[in-house]
């Protein structure tokens, strides 16, 4: 039986999430730990002419710059490498590698730039490192196409040759299969690495089938500490290392491996999110870049399931992998062209809220302080009562405005005691049950140039100035208190309210002066809204 080899990249895979800032001290501290450990290969970060260098983070302009941060550390692991993306770094910033910190130099490269990348492959290699080959995306390698690499990689003679699952679509079957074609046809003397991700929760479980293959060849598998790496993250190092001590007669320290976690991991966690979650899955299971996810989840008016439908439609098959910005705003145009007429609802809108004087109930506390107030100025006035994102109780409501899916989550349970009531709708607000009424496009009642892009009071006089209205009165806008609770039901406070309750009254004033002077606001009850001093700290 081979060997079996352990590969840390930390440093270079969790640095998609940081842009690779760890800070000197934990890129220091990570390398020490990882030595400590005896993780047989560290990755150091990557190899990037177009960066410049910052003895903060792991990405370099070129291998000489490596040595300015780990150069004085005697202590080492048995091979320490970096990584270049083919076509990021040219020749001349890599130095011979008996000048060189580095031992070796993984290049990763797509299917297409295969013969491209092995020929670079083989000029790294020239110059005294060893090279590994990483196969992004291996799932979208036939096996015809798989043969065609492994011929170029018998030639070339890399150290090692390795499967990419960059975007964590293997399950062990095919894995295995993929592995069975290497391991038959690759040079003996060639080491056979993986590399996962989890975007379907196999990457422990794929690297376990990898490591369990009887094989005659010696292989190396890749982790991080505590699974950090780009999206969905990587098989957990520590738990690679706690299969190979028990099954495979390694001897990784996990202590170290754990302290590592505790210093430089852990306090990572906090700033930035890596891990299994519902969007990655959505990114797998339509086997697609996670660019087109970013994309579409910016245009900020996209449910799950139209984030799902949207990733559906990606095609041809080479497109799905490879980020077409083009292409998903195209596919999105048409998908908003299908799915909403603005125009056709605004109309229906406007025909529908015309008809009598409109009252806007907010969810602020005067709504139930002053509730006597308001129920007499309905009797008086007997408007069409529209509230937002609430159920005002015993306030007679005709229409309810529907900006978050958390909002309609919290009233949704109490929305069928009311079957006469209306529902207007944002999109990205997926109903439950059947359709709301109407659904406007969510995207042009942002103010996406604000630092609170989505104050309900603002969307909703928003969708009634593009269905005509013109006047309204409003009851339940109180504003924003830094002293108190705002709102009449508890459970629909934010935290961030109160540290910007000054900011938010005086924003959303400005925008009342300005934006919807055309429109005349009454406010039936106390808003900080209408007191230019905003004396008042707290509602009454």
């Amino acid at each position: 039986m081979g060997k079996k080899y352990l590969l840390d990249c930390t440093l270079r895979d969790g640095g998609y999430l940081n842009d690779w800032e760890f800070g000197h001290d934990n890129l220091i501290s990570v390398f020490e730990r990882l030595t400590d450990a005896g993780v047989d290969i560290v990755e150091v970060g990557f190899i990037d002419d177009r960066r410049p260098y910052d003895h903060n983070r792991s990405i370099f302009p070129d291998t000489k710059s490596i040595a300015n941060i780990w150069g004085c550390i005697k202590k080492r692991p048995h091979m320490v490498v970096g990584m270049i993306d083919y076509g990021t770094c040219a020749l001349e910033n890599i130095e011979p590698c008996e000048s060189s910190f580095l031992d070796g130099i993984r290049v990763i490269f797509k299917k297409q730039k295969m013969h491209e990348a092995m020929a670079f492959c083989a000029r790294v290699k020239d110059l005294g490192y060893k090279v590994f080959s990483q196969l992004v995306s291996i799932t979208s390698y036939s096996d015809e196409d798989l043969l065609e690499l492994i011929r170029l990689v018998n030639e070339v003679e890399p150290y090692a040759v390795s499967m990419v699952d960059t975007y964590g679509l293997l399950e062990p079957e095919l894995l295995l299969h993929y592995y069975g074609i290497l391991d038959r046809e690759v040079k003996p003397h060639i080491q056979i690495g993986f590399h996962a991700h989890n975007n379907f929760q196999m990457a422990y479980a794929n690297a376990q089938a990898f490591l369990g293959k009887p094989t005659a060849r010696d292989i190396l598998v890749d982790g991080t500490l505590y699974g950090m790496g780009k999206s969905a993250g990587n098989a957990p190092l520590e738990l690679l290392a706690r299969k190979m001590n028990g099954k495979y007669n390694a001897d990784y320290s996990i202590k170290s491996m754990l302290e590592a976690i505790e210093e430089s991991v852990k306090p990572a966690q906090k700033k930035f999110s890596w891990g299994y979650n519902a969007f990655f899955y959505m990114c797998a299971s339509n086997k697609c870049h996670p660019n087109y996810l970013n994309y579409y989840q910016k245009k900020g008016n996209l449910s799950p399931s139209g984030l799902d439908e949207l990733l559906s439609r990606i095609e041809p098959e080479e497109k799905k992998l490879l980020y077409d910005k083009e292409l998903a705003e195209q596919l999105y145009q048409d998908y908003i062209s299908e799915k909403y007429n603005d125009e056709q609802v605004y109309r229906e809108l406007g025909a529908a809220l015309k008809k009598r004087d409109l009252l806007l109930i907010g969810p602020g506390k005067n709504i139930r302080l002053q509730e006597e107030k308001v129920l007499k100025y309905i009797k008086k006035h007997t408007p069409l009562v529209i509230s937002v994102n609430f159920l005002p109780g015993n306030i007679p409501t005709d229409y309810v405005f529907l900006t978050k899916s958390s909002r309609y989550k919290q009233m949704a349970g109490d929305l069928y005691k009311y079957p006469d009531l209306k529902t207007i709708a944002a999109s990205g607000v997926e109903c439950r049950n059947g359709k709301f009424d109407y659904v406007v496009m969510r995207a042009p009642l942002l103010e996406l140039k604000e630092q609170f892009v989505d104050n309900s009071f603002l969307m909703l006089l928003k969708v009634l100035k593009r269905a005509g209205i013109t006047k309204a009165s409003a009851a339940g806008f109180d504003g924003y208190s830094n002293k108190e609770d705002n709102y009449a039901v508890p459970a629909m406070e934010y935290d961030f309210v109160k540290g910007s309750a000054e900011f938010l009254n005086r924003h959303i004033r400005e925008v009342l002066a300005d934006e919807h002077k055309e429109m005349e606001v009454t406010f039936v009850t106390y808003s900080h809204y209408c007191d230019v001093e905003d004396i008042y700290s707290a509602a009454y």
